[in-house]
């Protein structure tokens, strides 16, 4: 598996910035400059099983890809699975790890994310500038992160579910 990493030090408790990962519907609001037109999974939108499914930016007719969280340790770490690229073929773990500082006034968010790319067009992919530009656009959403975690600028659209929501509202005669 290739792997990317990239990290950022966020002036907030390793809490609020788990609080906001661990929900789903966050992600396009910092991930929104390369990952586009989001539509969630299920009605709930935090916690492991939560996921989503997202277009890339700049891929072809087989640039959708998707994450479903697998794992979550509160104020510790996120891991999310997901397949994207053509037939869902390459399979992608992200794994966000917060660490606090000495004093605790601060967390470096760490993401890790792998790409198990095996089909020769895909690893091509990857070797002539997918990576490169992968690096960027995560070091970029993390650094919105950070605008968004701590002082609350720059934040995208949430995603929400399509169709509005799936159970009967109150007074409905559908009970």
């Amino acid at each position: 598996m290739d792997e990317l990493r990239a990290e950022v030090t966020i002036e907030r408790q390793p809490d609020e910035i788990y609080r906001y990962l661990v929900d789903v519907a966050n992600h396009p609001e910092f991930c929104d400059h390369f990952l586009l037109d989001w539509h969630l999974t299920r009605e709930d939108t935090i916690g492991i099983g939560a996921g989503a499914r997202f277009k890339i930016k700049g891929a072809d007719r087989f640039g959708w890809g998707d994450l479903t969280i697998v794992e979550a340790e509160p104020a510790r770490s996120i891991v999310a699975r997901g397949r994207s690229g053509r037939f869902n073929r390459v399979r992608t773990v992200y794994a966000w790890t917060l660490v606090p500082n000495a004093t605790g006034t601060a967390t470096t968010v760490e993401l890790s994310v792998q790409r198990d790319a095996q089909a020769p067009f895909d690893r091509f992919r990857d070797t002539f500038g997918g990576r490169w530009a992968d690096k960027r656009h995560w070091r970029r959403a993390l650094g919105r992160l950070e605008g968004i975690v701590e002082r609350g600028e720059g934040r995208g659209e949430r995603a929400t579910l399509s169709g509005g929501p799936r159970k009967p509202a109150t007074g409905s005669p559908l009970r």
